[in-house]
């Protein structure tokens, strides 16, 4: 390999890191169309909201939004598939108190084109630590022997808002809103919100809702709340330009003690300076 094509590899695994990141907790609306050309693949491009719903059902959801907010912390498990793109696990503990969103989190990649990628380079798993002002993705030993044998790379969101075209911008908020409570607000925008009914989720009992949002993307949100008003479960179904998107979450143990640590500078490379690496 070539050390033109290897830098461009390397940018592309980075790139990857960061959708690996965005889409392990995410709630946000799939694309219709393809992103601009700067944004990572299945960036969630902008778009219109309708108004917010009102009665009694936005009353219950907005119960949730405050509990679920309230809680500031919580275990994770999801499990994302983008179509032919990429399909991964993601387990830890995420925090968002105080504005800010912390935690770790291990994310397994399982599947798709990008996968495959991260895999020849030697990445089949990458811990990403989340902090307010930026978040931290580990490689593997094959990625740090391409960029001075440094494991981490920093993406920092202000850095992220920078990228070309705007697209950054809408990437960055979707990193700080990694948090169960935006997936009741995106519900709150749903102008078919319904009470499915009582069900049984991980053992506990549950109030299932479920809405359509997204516009033209028809993106749907379903989520099961416990009688704290707590999410225990959510699950997101879209579409992107390399097919459906779909993502299940569970959450418990909220209210758990959350910590991330910054990696040691001396092994981490930035993602901007990794992009003027591939610019050069």
């Amino acid at each position: 390999m070539t050390g033109t094509r290897a830098r461009r590899t390397v940018v592309s695994v980075a790139v990857s890191a960061a959708l690996a990141c965005a889409t392990a907790c995410t709630s946000g609306e799939p694309s219709a169309s393809p992103p601009p050309a700067s944004a990572p693949p299945g960036s969630a491009a902008p778009s219109s909201s309708p108004p917010a719903i009102t009665g009694p059902s936005a009353d219950a959801l907005r119960s949730v939004e405050r509990a679920t907010g309230r809680a500031g912390s919580a275990r994770v498990e999801s499990t994302t598939v983008m179509g032919r793109e990429l399909s991964l696990e993601a387990a830890g503990a995420l925090g968002w108190r105080d504005g800010g969103l912390t935690g770790t989190l291990t994310i397994t990649y399982t599947g798709g084109t990008t996968a495959e990628t991260m895999r020849r380079l030697g990445t089949t798993a990458m811990e990403a630590r989340y902090l307010p002002d930026a978040y931290y993705a580990k490689m593997g030993d094959a990625f740090a022997d391409r960029v001075g044998g440094r494991h981490w790379i920093k993406y920092v969101y202000e850095d992220l808002e920078d990228l070309g075209g705007g697209a950054g911008a809408g990437f960055a908020e979707q990193m700080r809103n990694t948090t169960p409570h935006q997936a009741v607000k995106l519900l709150l925008t749903a102008g078919d919100v319904r009470r499915v009914g009582e069900e049984t989720t991980r053992g506990r009992r549950t109030t299932h809702w479920s809405g359509t949002v997204g516009g033209e993307t028809a993106q749907t949100v379903d989520i099961w709340v416990d009688d704290r008003d707590l999410l225990v479960k959510k699950v997101e179904r879209g579409r992107t330009k390399t097919g459906e998107l779909t993502q299940t979450a569970y959450y418990s143990d909220y209210g758990v003690t959350v910590s991330a640590e910054r990696p040691p500078a001396a092994d981490t490379a930035d993602f901007k300076e990794l992009l003027a690496s591939q610019a050069g």
